[in-house]
């Protein structure tokens, strides 16, 4: 089980369908059904699990590269695309369930992984997601064997794979009681100790990750308050030291996300040339 429920405090995402507002205005502008332009399209497929949960940081980062948000939420009656033209990349965040329900919405998010895998369009599953990955590719996901869950800040290393890509925080937050196997064919990015596979690669663009770098402060108060009976569990870290560790540890997790969504993504954004201005005698010696 992948947990990641709690409703942030900026920007807002309501519920899909029926209870959408038409007036909703957040920071970011969510639910674009738009019709893209005829470069490469400047949305990102967000699906989220929770109908107040949110993309928090990772969306944030997205919206500043240039990217609009399609929030959906197939829990709830959304549905997902049959192919990723009209989309950059696609992510999938973490929530209450596990890969392995048999609720008719977590099969249909497994079985629809053969959409960015089979075009090469980058995919990010986060916790959940990167469970689902891994079962759509036929590993197993489980809970540990010793009922060990990972709750707050653990170490995180990475492999000599990961370190070739890009440097790696050396902690990173946690929340969920289920991990995964690494599937056939993907490489291994990251390692750690009660769960031992932490970030995967498959193929180009495809990457599967158990920790949460979108969480903000006001997710870890969130999660902390609502879901306290967490922090509790073995192998949990105590509430405190989700804020001492966020303390410590969140610059480099902050500096990593940015590294990861520019190898990843990129920019929605185009790349636009400053005028160099050269003095006429300068201009004259070159």
């Amino acid at each position: 089980m992948a947990f990641s429920n709690e409703q942030d405090a900026k920007p807002q995402f309501h519920a899909p369908a029926a209870d959408r507002q038409a007036g909703d205005k957040q920071l970011l502008d969510t639910q674009v059904w738009d019709k893209p332009g005829a470069d490469r399209p400047d949305r990102v497929l967000i699906v989220l699990h929770q109908e107040r949960s949110t993309p928090g940081r990772v969306g944030m980062a997205l919206a500043e590269r240039g990217f609009k948000l399609d929030v959906r939420r197939p829990r709830f009656g959304d549905p997902l695309p049959t192919d990723m033209n009209d989309h950059a990349g696609a992510v999938i965040f973490g929530g209450p369930m596990s890969a392995n329900d048999t609720d008719a919405f977590v099969k249909q998010e497994i079985d629809w992984l053969k959409v960015p895998l089979s075009e090469q369009k980058p995919f990010l599953g986060i916790c959940l997601g990167a469970q689902m990955l891994a079962k759509h590719l036929g590993a197993n996901v489980g809970a540990h064997p010793g009922g060990l869950v990972e709750v707050g800040y653990y170490k995180l290393n990475p492999t000599e794979c990961g370190k070739s890509l890009l440097p790696w925080p050396d902690h990173v937050y946690h929340w969920h009681r289920e991990g995964f196997e690494v599937p056939s064919g993907a490489e291994l990015l990251a390692e750690g100790d009660a769960f031992p596979n932490q970030a995967i690669r498959v193929g180009p663009a495809a990457y599967g990750i158990q920790f949460h770098p979108e969480v903000t402060l006001a997710m870890v108060h969130r999660w902390t308050s609502r879901a306290s009976a967490m922090t509790l569990a073995s192998g949990a870290r105590g509430i405190q030291t989700h804020f001492s560790d966020r303390f410590a540890y969140d610059a480099a997790v902050r500096a990593w996300l940015d590294a990861f969504l520019d190898l990843w993504i990129g920019s929605a954004r185009p790349c636009v040339e400053t005028p160099v201005h050269v003095p006429a005698t300068a201009a004259a010696e070159m």
